[in-house]
């Protein structure tokens, strides 16, 4: 006799807990159709907790071959051999199939458990559970077979929801917050996006707070490795899944365990462990968040002023002639003129108080906002006239609304039909704009250097990957010794290689720093006299730095 009843596909890899409702081989033996025939457990205590994805009725020598993993194998032991070679065959092929459990009638053949059939199960870790009476093997199935199927159903009830409730999402232009709290929400757990730095991005708490979720993130998150799927990873059981953003990598999403306080004297543990659902809410939630990336929605306000600006910075008229005469309909001089792009970021409303401001003294000024929080300016000063003055007095404008406002100018060029390279040029200078850059009105190209350019490129994954290959090392490595490497080889680098300069600007003995930079040298493998490694180690250290402020 061989019967199957399937009721679900094996687990999918990667799989670290099971639905809430699933059955388990404990589950099985508690039903009073199962316990009629007084069960008992022979081997396995500590695996009863093993989903049952379907019943196997067999009395053949080689039932795995039937098998697909999960199956409670049901058996009168009529089949089962004799030679305890055999045995260990039967039982290692169910093993190694993956069945949930073996469970054995003591009533025709056997009246205990065979010893060659016990010592398999207990050196392979297979639960063994035996029949002390007489039951109905197809009355099981079915009980089970029906139970199974109705949690499955509510499974896919389920799954269908979450994919119902991200889609809409998606078609509602949710941000990345909105995602984040749907994904919180349905999964019960804690939620957190975070970039290729390990910065926490976002964070919705559920079932802990903020504080609990983010304290030592950087170090923590070092501690999860990275992975091309969903799995559960690092010390703490995190189930992360990594986001893309057209096509490259630049960040993932973490699901944190639902924590229970603990018992006087016992360490805080998870509420329970990750099933199914809780993986399909985290692949979509990455899929959302990746399409949210894509969606750039614009509001506009003052609607021909912002629609000619948008259209000169992003040279979508179709002439420099059309242009032209829509600027000169504005009140904007085009012929014999300079201009010159400023965009100015603030939350505050200032296109108004930009205009008024500007056009008494400097002539009519094309004013409108090109996207939130982004003013965009096109001066075009009368000849001879030097544009710094205009620049300074809407500097002193913004900065009297809004004192956190960033003024960024591009450089003069003498046809409107090139304004758009001044505002590209402006929209650089204001994405190197370091915060809280102290005693600078405006900013213009010649401040972009070396560590502006890298705060500019701070969410580019080349450079985020760049600075853990060259420094990732010695972080984790002050992190988890709780070391002064890193500040030492700023130091360091920072004196150009002298290290006598090194050491007092640290406060070390000449003595100590040599033992630090050796120390540098080996985790790092690398040789601080060469130029080039060290230039490479300075770059590593200053973009890390601006890493930090974002």
């Amino acid at each position: 006799m061989d019967e199957e009843f399937r009721a679900a596909g094996p687990a999918r890899p990667g799989e670290q807990g099971q639905a809430v409702g699933a059955l388990t081989v404990a589950d099985v033996l508690a039903l009073p159709v199962l316990a009629a025939g007084l069960p008992t457990v022979v081997t396995g205590e500590s695996e009863l907790d093993r989903p049952v994805r379907w019943v196997h009725i067999t009395e053949l020598t080689d039932p795995a071959s039937f098998l697909k993993g999960g199956e409670l194998v049901l058996t009168t032991g009529m089949p089962l051999p004799t030679d305890p070679s055999l045995v260990r065959r039967y039982v290692d092929e169910l093993a190694d199939v993956g069945a949930s459990a073996l469970v054995i009638e003591l009533v025709r053949r056997f009246h205990r458990p065979p010893d060659a059939l016990v010592r398999a199960c207990r050196t392979r870790g297979l639960p063994l559970v035996s029949l002390a009476k007489d039951v109905n093997f197809v009355e099981i199935t079915q009980v089970v077979h029906a139970l199974i199927l109705g949690n499955h159903a509510e499974a896919m009830r389920r799954t269908q929801q979450i994919h119902d409730a991200f889609t809409a999402l998606t078609l509602r232009g949710a941000g990345p917050e909105d995602v984040m709290r749907a994904a919180a929400e349905m999964s019960g757990h804690t939620v957190v996006l975070e970039n290729l730095a390990h910065q926490a991005v976002i964070c919705e708490p559920a079932g802990r707070t903020v504080e609990d979720a983010l304290t030592g993130w950087e170090r923590r998150s070092r501690a999860v490795p990275p992975g091309d799927d969903t799995d559960v990873r690092g010390p703490e059981g995190w189930l992360v899944t990594p986001v893309e953003y057209r096509g490259e990598r630049w960040g993932r999403v973490a699901m944190l365990p639902t924590l229970v306080p603990p018992a006087p004297g016992k360490p805080t543990r998870a509420a329970r462990a990750f099933g199914p659902e809780d993986v399909t809410v985290l692949e979509r939630t990455a899929m959302t968040l990746t399409i949210a990336r894509l969606i750039h929605a614009t509001t506009w306000e003052r609607r021909a002023h912002r629609n000619l600006l948008q259209d000169i910075a992003e040279q979508r008229h179709r002439s420099p002639d059309e242009a032209r005469v829509r600027a000169a309909a504005l009140g904007l001089p085009t012929k014999d003129g300079r201009f010159l792009a400023v965009l100015v970021d603030t939350s505050a409303e200032l296109e108004t108080s930009l205009a008024d401001a500007l056009e008494p003294t400097f002539g009519p000024v094309l004013v409108g906002e090109l996207s939130p929080g982004r003013v965009g300016v096109l001066l075009s000063p009368r000849p001879a006239q030097p544009w710094r003055p205009a620049v300074e007095q809407l500097s002193r404008t913004a900065l009297d609304v809004d004192p956190s406002a960033v003024i960024s100018v591009g450089s003069e060029v003498a046809d409107l039909a090139h304004a758009a390279r001044s505002f590209r040029e402006a929209a650089r200078v204001a994405e190197a704009v370091l915060p809280d850059s102290p005693g600078k009105p405006f900013h213009e190209l010649s401040d972009i250097g070396l560590r502006q350019l890298l705060y500019t490129l701070r969410e580019d994954v080349r450079v985020q990957d760049y600075v853990e290959r060259q420094i990732g090392r010695l972080v984790e490595h002050d992190t988890r010794h709780h070391t002064d490497l890193l500040p030492t080889l700023r130091h360091y680098l920072d004196a150009a290689g002298n290290k006598t300069t090194a050491a007092r600007r640290g406060d070390l003995s000449r003595q100590t720093l040599y033992q630090r930079l050796r120390a540098i040298e080996r985790l790092l493998d690398c040789d601080l006299e060469s130029g080039e490694r060290r230039t490479e180690l300075h770059v590593a250290l200053m973009a890390l730095g601006v890493l930090r402020l974002s």
